[in-house]
């Protein structure tokens, strides 16, 4: 069974963005060391644009063919007029309010996405399924969560958008590997316990 893996940036106290969901505040740490390890260990996490920019849009997928992603996130993407944010793998957007895919790479899931996640992690694959993001989706799908990868930024936000939005419920992880780059972004692993 395929795995989905919530890989996600966040300040030191736990935030994905700010009140508004603004993370630019992380784009000074994608730096040279920084960006290598993306590029070797989770190239297909670069979106389209990015890769195009840094001139890995050749890379082969290593770990993710799918991608799910809420609205807001996907949002950021359609206000560039980019309508295939991730057009290297198949994108999946939850969304209540958008009815129809602007993009025949993005389908829409607006109702049971915890069922379409798991008729996905179903698949036969050697490929998982990367959560994006946002706060809202990760709450929803906070159970089907199988890893965590979690880029914390060496930043203190104090309010802002959390890692998961949802009621309180205790949901336990086994650390793995901790990784620390000289920018002081560090990647920790955890696999739910089971």
């Amino acid at each position: 069974m395929r795995k989905l893996t919530y890989f996600i940036a966040c300040s030191i106290d736990g935030f994905i963005g700010g009140p508004d969901g603004d993370a630019s505040f992380m784009y000074p740490f994608v730096d040279e060391e920084f960006f290598a390890f993306l590029k070797a260990e989770y190239p297909e996490t670069v979106s389209s644009f990015g890769r195009q920019q840094r001139g890995i849009d050749d890379l082969p997928n290593k770990r993710f063919d799918t991608v799910v992603q809420g609205r807001g996130s996907y949002d950021l993407a359609l206000k560039e007029g980019v309508t295939s944010p991730y057009g290297h793998m198949r994108e999946i957007v939850a969304s209540r309010t958008l009815t129809e895919s602007p993009d025949p790479n993005v389908e829409i899931v607006s109702t049971d996405l915890v069922g379409r996640v798991r008729e996905l992690k179903a698949e036969d694959s050697d490929f998982d399924i990367y959560l994006c993001g946002g706060a809202a989706v990760a709450g929803e799908l906070v159970d089907e969560v199988d890893e965590l990868v979690i880029k914390t930024y060496p930043v203190v936000l104090g309010t802002g958008m959390p890692m998961f939005a949802s009621g309180f419920e205790v949901s336990e992880f086994v650390a793995g590997s901790v990784r620390t780059f000289g920018n002081g972004v560090v990647v920790r692993t955890y696999d739910r316990k089971r």
